[in-house]
């Protein structure tokens, strides 16, 4: 059965968990072909962005994470809303050309804002085509993000998203919810570490094995906020990854502090790493979370006026499961760390992260097929 998997790389976890999902498809042998679709790319006609800047949208999104730029990004989301329904029209033109002529029998998106084209054009190009959306958010952060008024599936990682699509008025069996958000299954396939083996691995990053690490962590193109971390916590030992912002990473290195502090690029090591790390700091990004939830680290995130708006009800929900602690900004955050290895409320949120665990991305195999008619 051919299934397309719809995603970009806005800000790359939409592309990680399509990967991810597919990965888990193919090693269990289900019964799809799945192709992997850059909607970037079947859109890239009509980017009214690209014609202005001469970057593609994706790739404006990605500087500004980079750069900090995430002030008043909600009224640059409704902006960028507006102009998705001016070329709502052309996309959906788009969009049922490129159905026609590749026929799938299912498409499944991971990606936000253009569902309602997504859902349209597959609807007209070819009718009866299930049409699936899987939130790679927490939650929705309506109107037209994520969830929209036309017949489809939807997989929800959370209560909330579960509860946000049955008020938009979406049937029962057309909501299906998952026990989190979709991670990579090198999270689940690597091996424990000993209590030497650990030791020694810290010992070779160059720090005191018996000194708490942190983790330090803004998704897969760093942001600027990481040196101010670094240098509100001079006698923290700290594990950071840069992604890839090669600029960040050298200034980083070059960067004095007291205590032990190691530096890393792009990796695809970071369950690795967290397991050698004791908490997390960053972004409130649903990848992010989740994934040092899984490895049971108890996190640290600020939630602001510089917080994507899509992003920030991540905070409550780290909140409401009792994993962490949220700031209203970093300048707080050695007051923070100081608060987090208590030990006795460290323990509290690492029992907080061991009562949650996400099996979503080998839950959501099984819900395609029941979509699909094949069970």
């Amino acid at each position: 059965m051919k299934v397309d998997f719809i995603y970009f790389d806005a800000g790359g976890g939409h592309r990680a968990a399509a990967n991810a999902l597919r990965q888990v498809m193919e090693q269990q042998g289900r019964p799809f072909e799945i192709r992997m679709v850059n909607l970037q790319e079947v859109l890239d006609a009509m980017d009214v962005f690209r014609k202005l800047t001469g970057l593609r949208l994706e790739d404006i999104y990605n500087q500004m994470l980079k750069r900090g730029w995430t002030l008043g990004s909600p009224q640059l989301m409704v902006g960028m809303h507006w102009v998705i329904r001016l070329l709502h029209p052309k996309a959906v033109r788009l969009l049922e050309e490129f159905w026609r002529e590749h026929r799938p029998a299912m498409v499944v998106s991971l990606v936000p804002n253009l569902d309602r084209a997504l859902g349209e054009s597959l609807g007209r190009a070819l009718p009866g085509v299930p049409f699936v959306t899987i939130l790679t958010d927490i939650a929705d952060y309506p109107p037209h993000f994520w969830m929209e008024r036309q017949v489809q599936h939807f997989i929800c990682g959370s209560a909330k998203a579960v509860e946000q699509a049955r008020a938009m008025g979406h049937a029962e069996d057309k909501v299906h919810r998952v026990s989190g958000m979709i991670l990579n299954p090198r999270f689940y396939e690597i091996a424990p570490l000993s209590a030497e083996e650990r030791a020694a691995a810290r010992a070779k990053l160059g720090f005191d094995p018996a000194k708490p690490v942190g983790l330090v962590l803004f998704g897969g193109e760093g942001s600027a906020a990481m040196r101010e971390i670094a240098r509100r916590l001079p006698d923290r030992q700290l594990l950071a990854i840069c992604g890839k912002n090669a600029k960040l990473r050298e200034r980083l290195r070059n960067m004095p502090h007291a205590a032990p502090m190691f530096v890393e690029g792009f990796t695809t090591e970071v369950p690795h790493y967290m397991q050698l790390a004791d908490y997390f700091i960053g972004k409130p990004g649903p990848g992010s979370i989740s994934e040092a939830v899984a490895m049971r680290l108890p996190v640290i995130v600020e939630r602001n006026a510089w917080t994507l708006p899509q992003e920030r009800y991540n905070a409550e929900w780290v909140r409401e499961m009792g994993v962490g602690i949220v700031l209203p900004d970093f300048r707080g955050i050695a007051r923070a760390v100081k608060e987090l290895l208590d030990p006795a409320a460290y323990q509290r949120f690492r029992d907080a992260t061991g009562r949650l665990e996400n099996r979503a991305v080998f839950e959501i195999p099984d819900i395609l097929e029941r979509i699909a008619g094949l069970r």
